[in-house]
């Protein structure tokens, strides 16, 4: 069974209200690092990007996250930038969706390894049931499923789309 919880349209609106939200927490910065965890945190971050490009004149430096969302431990995190060229600046963490917390809680680690002048988390679905004390700071949705429902993404051109399915 599935069922769309949000559409192109509605995933568009968010988008912008975050990045907003975004400007608003960072609006004295010249620089905002935007770090996107690769999958469906990278596509998120990018259209972040994208529309605090054309409401800031800070740069907004795209950063790449990777890491074994399975196992965080084996590989660690690796990010596309070195940790110089994020030092005392302001970070916003990105995935798409809070599930369980732990890759968000892993990159929240990485980042705070150096000194940051803020750390800010933003996702497009924040679910309620959390294995780690992590909060997203910025979100576009919450919602409370059970442990068998299963949250599914899709960025397209055009046609962005958020569904539930069991």
């Amino acid at each position: 069974m599935v069922n769309n919880i949000l559409s192109h349209q509605e995933i568009q609106h968010k988008i912008k209200r975050i990045a907003y939200q975004i400007y608003e927490a960072n609006v004295f910065e010249t620089e905002i690092i935007i770090a996107g965890i690769v999958g469906g945190g990278l596509n998120f971050a990018k259209k972040i990007q994208a529309v605090l490009n054309t409401i800031t004149e800070a740069q907004i430096t795209l950063c790449e996250v990777s890491m074994n969302k399975s196992n965080p431990l084996t590989t660690g995190v690796q990010t596309s930038i070195p940790e110089e060229e994020y030092t005392n600046k302001s970070v916003v963490l990105i995935d798409d969706v809070l599930n369980s917390g732990t890759t968000l809680i892993y990159g929240v680690h990485h980042f705070l390894r150096v000194p940051l002048k803020q750390l800010k988390t933003a996702v497009l679905v924040n679910r309620n049931h959390k294995k780690y004390p992590v909060k997203a700071d910025f979100k576009g949705i919450s919602l409370s499923t059970s442990l068998q429902e299963h949250v599914e993404v899709e960025f397209s051109p055009e046609n962005d789309r958020v569904y539930l399915t069991e």
